[in-house]
């Protein structure tokens, strides 16, 4: 069970990353790239695993 949920968890960790990267790709204004690369950063650390 608990190997599920983590499965879940990296999953849904994978698309909302896949998500941030194609609106910062899709983006002109360098102000919200950042913020984007800012948000971003917690969802490439756990897919890592790295906290």
């Amino acid at each position: 069970m608990n190997t599920i949920v983590t499965i879940l968890y990296y999953l849904l960790t994978a698309y909302v990353a896949v998500l941030l990267v194609a609106n910062f790709l899709k983006n002109k204004k360098w102000q919200e790239e950042i913020l984007y690369i800012i948000v971003l950063i917690p969802f490439v650390l756990r897919l890592l695993r790295l906290k």
